[in-house]
């Protein structure tokens, strides 16, 4: 038979069919990370719960985690930050309707967080664990997606503000707190569930909001409750297709406060216009824009030239978001790590079972537990602010927390992003994400520098606060060697700080690694602690991931931290 002669039986291959064929296997690749439980998988925010006053929740939370993993859910973020929100500013017959347009997925988004009461849920039930189980879902539900939780956030955080107007109050907070989500862009009063957003910055003063140079004008008789007109502008309004904005501007006794709603009683638009959206380099699904108020109504909240103390109030919580908002960005990097780790293998072995990969990827483990931990342990003490050591507790905490986890997180992410490699930086991977939102909590609801003068100004105004967080501090003592050292230390730096504004951000610094590492001695396996106090407290603590010394438990930390999916 010559080369052209075949069995009948055998096809016809022409030459260029080699072209054609599979070039190779797919192996050594991890399964995606979905359809998982984030709660289940979670020991640390298991624990957490349990410890912290939730342990009733537990079903709850199960049921949350296991919606929150859901590779449908997890879809919804992904295609909510492929496309950005989209602001039209008339419509087709040339009414000014200031409306932004969102996709359909971060709708789904908003209305899964809002239908299990991520913005209401300790208002509304409040008691033992209430502000620890709706933490744990905001923990849950950030590492899906971020930038949706910013209206979620400032919905949740409006409520004490808003209450120091209780005639204003009776006519919003039911709708407010409505577990249900209404998009529609149509005046409050024809909806039942409404969304609260912020406007407080403006051009020439950025978080000195007493620059403010928007100016209010009474409508009839003035003081708390009443109607006024606002002129000026606003730098950040956040979410700009919320109902309502809780806005500074200046009146005649001073910077208050004022509720602005987008639309007046009476169905017509109320005359605040947005000029733009701002183009962020992470917070993308979410919009946050630049607005002129052209005699926009609003009614006033609290006392007149109070503004800020009322709306700190709102302020303090947001913060409070930003801590479980980071932690949880931590929570999804080092998960996201730790499975790629967990089924990618090179130069022989599994990446999970190389001592070098162990050392970074416990190093990661245990940042993000510190943070779980502490961002929890506030959460208690939300919960219990008719007790004296939990109300000064998180006064003081609040600040320092929010300015160390948020801090903490851009290292973070990008760390974990290195463990994955190549593919960590593609974007139909969700650590390009996690590192474009990691500086966004830092910066947001008051900068670093912003956060460590709240301190200073804490331990002035209430200088039991310090009191009460050593007293917190010190529950750990007599457990490790180097964490009592390290606590001795920074209560000796206190007895004099003359200087503090100058030395704050070392003194916050310590004083977050100190709770921190009470909290891990105290109630987390031996191995975290004992690694976290040989690394952060007993060393500089100031060198990249992947110092943690020898005799570290890597492998028992990294399990702890690890999903098992696939």
């Amino acid at each position: 038979m010559n080369a052209r002669q075949h069995h009948p039986e055998t096809p016809v291959q022409s030459a260029d069919d080699r072209y054609l064929s599979n070039t190779h296997e797919v192996i050594n690749q991890p399964p995606a990370l979905e359809d998982y439980n984030l709660f289940e998988q979670d020991v640390a925010l298991r624990e957490a719960a349990q410890r912290e006053g939730a342990g009733t929740a537990a079903a709850e939370l199960h049921h949350f985690g296991a919606l929150a993993g859901a590779a449908e859910t997890i879809e919804l973020g992904f295609r909510a930050n492929a496309n950005k929100p989209v602001f039209n500013t008339h419509d087709r017959f040339g009414h000014r309707i200031d409306e932004v347009d969102f996709h359909p997925a971060y709708h789904d988004l908003m209305r899964i967080a809002l239908e299990n009461g991520l913005h209401s849920s300790p208002w509304s039930n409040p008691g033992k664990g209430a502000h620890v189980t709706r933490a744990a879902k905001y923990y849950m539900h950030s590492q899906v997606e971020a930038a949706h939780c910013c209206p979620v956030t400032m919905t949740f955080a409006a409520i004490p503000s808003i209450r120091k107007q209780p005639e204003l109050a009776k006519d919003w907070e039911q709708r407010i707190l409505a577990n249900s989500y209404d998009p529609r862009n149509l005046p409050d009063g024809q909806k039942n569930s409404v969304t609260i957003g912020m406007a407080m910055t403006e051009k020439q003063g950025g978080s000195d909001v007493r620059a403010n140079s928007t100016r209010a004008y009474a409508i009839g008789a003035e003081g708390p409750g009443q109607a006024y007109e606002l002129v000026g502008h606003k730098w950040f309004v956040s979410a700009p297709m919320c109902d309502a904005f809780l806005v500074l501007a200046q009146a005649k006794g001073g910077l208050s406060c004022f509720l602005m709603p987008r639309w007046r009683p009476d169905g017509t638009k109320n005359p605040w216009q947005i000029q733009r959206l701002k183009n962020k380099m992470g917070n993308v699904a979410n919009a946050s824009s630049e607005a002129e108020l052209r005699g926009a109504m609003a009614w006033m909240i609290g006392e007149e030239g109070r503004g800020v103390p009322t709306i700190i109030e709102m302020v303090s919580m947001t913060r409070f978001d930003c801590m479980i908002g980071s932690s949880a960005g931590m929570r999804q990097a080092i998960a996201q790590a730790s499975h790629h780790c967990r089924h990618r293998s090179a130069f022989g072995n599994r990446l999970i079972d190389q001592p070098l990969m162990q050392n970074v990827l416990a190093d990661l483990a245990l940042e993000s537990e510190a943070a779980l931990a502490y961002t929890m342990r506030i959460a208690r003490a939300q919960d219990n602010q008719d007790q004296e050591h939990e109300r000064l507790l998180a006064r003081l905490a609040t600040p320092v927390g929010k300015y160390w986890i948020c801090k903490r997180t851009p290292n973070h992410a990008y760390e974990a992003m290195e463990c994955i490699g190549g593919s960590g930086v593609m974007e139909d991977c969700i650590m390009p994400r996690l590192f474009r939102e990691s500086p966004v909590n830092a910066i947001w609801e008051g900068s670093g520098n912003v956060q460590c003068l709240d301190t200073l100004r804490a331990l002035q105004k209430e200088p039991d606060t310090l009191d009460a967080f050593f007293k917190e501090v010190a529950e750990a003592k007599g457990t490790d060697n180097r964490f009592d050292q390290f606590l001795g230390k920074l209560q000796n730096d206190f007895s004099n700080v003359s200087d503090f504004q100058y030395q704050a951000r070392n003194l916050v610094d310590r004083m977050a690694l100190a709770l921190q590492g009470s909290l891990l001695l105290r109630h987390s396996d031996k191995a975290v602690a004992d690694a976290f106090c040989a690394s952060r407290l007993e060393s500089n603590g100031g060198m990249n991931y992947g110092n943690l010394p020898t005799g570290t438990n890597a492998a028992a930390i990294i399990k702890r931290a690890t999903p098992v999916v696939g």
